[in-house]
């Protein structure tokens, strides 16, 4: 049996809870969270023996396999080095902070030592992303657009700056992430970021409610990502689009469209890919077997450089090289 320790207890938390819940062979044993109150109301949604509100607290009274830390950009960093210090494999949703030094810092820490790692990066697991990878292998790819258009969240910390890094570190980051997975590396990076919108509607936006983002990738291609969270609740538009010399390939949450000169065809999306990275992880954990885990923290890093290069950019008004 692995007993595994949740730190936050947020709707992401809810939700691997939901899913860790039913698997076999595996016992969330304690939650940590900003509060007593708040860690026992999850404790008892879940049937969670331990509830606690000192992460070190829990650390030292409680024997665990692995933790989940399913906190805010801006709580990241002092939860991940007591882990690595305890020795303690460890899941942690993205993105890995709201900069690149304190992530740094911690990936140097866990080269120090072989712990199993995964980051939330959960777009990779779904079949429709696997098959877009596998098409873009076998093609030469020379342009992408992606959008991630939204409106903001209602929680204060996503509106600030500083706490959750903007739109393009916190969100838009599954889209960098995404085309790494499928195209490869980013060596250069220029950003345009404007507050249009959000900063009149409401007290304390500090975060840009409007960016595009271009990248260039090692392979020569160049894609443009945009965001946007001005539109009204219930409005959005997510979705990458790769041209080659074959035809589009048009990615969304939901299927995958490759659009040639005389034929369309459609992969809708079957699998839940939280269900899949959460299995990954366990498997690894029970197994040794890390093959199945498709982003640790050291790949993970590689997309937080790209985003937290946007923002360096689009301060500055230059281009940002990543090599």
């Amino acid at each position: 049996m692995l007993h595994i320790g949740i730190i936050g207890t947020g709707g992401f938390s809810k939700m691997h809870a939901k899913i860790l819940s039913e698997m076999e062979g595996v016992q969330i044993q304690a939650v940590c969270g900003t509060s007593k109150a708040k860690a026992e109301e999850f404790a008892s949604a879940f049937s969670i023996p331990s509830s606690y509100e000192s992460v070190s607290e829990m650390l030292d009274a409680e024997h665990l396999d692995a933790v989940y830390i399913l906190v805010p950009p801006m709580s990241h960093g002092e939860f991940e080095i007591q882990l690595i210090e305890r020795g303690i494999p460890f899941f942690v949703e993205k993105p890995l902070g709201v900069n690149v030094e304190q992530p740094s810092q911690i990936l140097t820490e866990l080269r120090k030592k072989s712990l199993i790692t995964s980051v939330g990066y959960h777009f990779r697991y779904t079949d429709t992303v696997s098959q877009m990878k596998q098409l873009l292998s076998q093609q030469n790819v020379g342009m992408i657009t992606g959008n991630w258009m939204g409106s903001m969240p209602q929680v204060a910390w996503w509106r600030d700056q500083e706490r959750s890094g903007g739109q393009f570190i916190e969100q838009s980051t599954h889209l960098v992430d995404i085309l790494r997975y499928c195209i490869g590396e980013i060596d250069e990076v220029y950003a345009l970021y404007g507050n249009q919108v959000m900063h009149k509607q409401f007290d304390g936006v500090t975060a840009a409610d409007v960016g595009t983002v271009t990248l260039k990738f090692r392979s020569g291609a160049i894609a443009n990502i945009s965001n946007t969270c001005v539109l009204p609740n219930g409005l959005g538009k997510v979705g990458i689009t790769c041209y080659t010399q074959e035809g589009m390939l048009e990615w969304d949450t939901e299927r995958l469209k490759l659009i040639e000169a005389h034929a369309t065809s459609e992969i809708k999306r079957l699998v839940n890919p939280y269900l899949v990275e959460n299995e990954a992880f366990i498997h690894a954990l029970k197994t040794g077997d890390t093959a199945h885990i498709l982003s640790d923290y050291e790949d993970a890093f590689k997309t937080q450089q790209v985003t937290v290069a946007a923002l360096k950019s689009a301060k500055s008004g230059l281009p940002v090289r990543l090599v």
